[in-house]
C-alpha cells in the first residue's frame, strides 16, 4: 500500500468517527428534549390538578361554614394554604404548599363528619365527590411526573449521554415525595369551646 492510500484510508476513518459523533450527539440531544418536554408535561398536569381543587374549595367550605361555623382554624388554614399555593412558584414551594392544603382539607372533612345534615346535603357531597376526584388526578399526575423525572433522570446519567446532557445543560428533576407529616394522621380536636 501506498502512503497516499493509509492517509486516504485514515482520513475517511477519522471523518467516519466524526459523523458518528455529530450524529449520536444529535440523536442523544433529541432524546434529552422530548424527554423533558414529557417532564415538564407532567408538571404542568400536576399544576392542573392543583387549580381544580383550588377552584372547588372556596365552594366546599362555603357548604361547610353554613354548618361549622364555629370551626374559623380549619377555614383560616385553608384559605393560608390556598394563598401560599397561589403564590408558589419552585416546585418545592408548590409541593410544600399542596401538602399544607390537603391537610386542611383533611382535617375539613373530619370535621363535616360529625354533621349528619351535612353529609346529607346534595351540594357537599358533589363537591366532597369531585374533591375526592380532583385527590386521585393529582395523585396519579405526580406518579406520572415522577416516572417521567425518573426516566429523565436516568437517561441524562447514562455513558455517553452524561457528556451530551453536560454540554447542553441538562439537569436532573426533583421528585415528588410526601412531606415528612404526611404519614401522621390529622388530629383535631373536638374539645368543648
Amino acid at each position: 500500500m501506498k502512503k497516499g492510500s493509509i492517509l486516504v484510508y485514515g482520513l475517511i476513518a477519522v471523518v467516519a468517527i466524526g459523523v458518528i459523533l455529530i450524529f449520536s450527539g444529535i440523536g442523544a440531544y433529541n432524546k434529552l428534549v422530548a424527554q423533558n418536554e414529557g417532564v415538564q408535561t407532567a408538571l404542568s398536569q400536576i399544576d392542573n390538578q392543583l387549580q381544580r381543587r383550588n377552584d372547588l374549595i372556596p365552594n366546599l367550605v362555603e357548604t361547610v361554614k353554613g354548618y361549622a361555623a364555629h370551626e374559623e382554624e380549619i377555614f383560616t388554614s385553608i384559605a393560608e394554604s390556598r394563598a401560599k399555593l397561589a403564590g408558589a412558584s419552585s416546585f418545592e414551594d408548590k409541593a410544600t404548599a399542596s401538602e399544607e392544603l390537603s391537610g386542611a382539607l383533611s382535617r375539613l372533612l373530619v370535621v363535616a363528619e360529625n354533621y349528619p345534615e351535612l353529609k346529607a346535603n346534595e351540594s357537599f357531597r358533589t363537591l366532597t365527590d369531585n374533591l375526592e376526584n380532583t385527590e386521585n388526578r393529582i395523585a396519579i399526575a405526580r406518579m406520572e411526573y415522577n416516572n417521567s423525572a425518573r426516566e429523565f433522570n436516568t437517561a441524562i446519567k447514562k455513558f455517553p449521554t452524561v457528556i451530551f446532557a453536560g454540554i447542553f445543560g441538562f439537569d436532573s428533576y426533583d421528585y415528588f415525595e410526601a412531606s415528612e407529616g404526611a404519614r401522621e394522621v390529622p388530629k383535631v380536636d373536638f374539645g368543648n369551646k
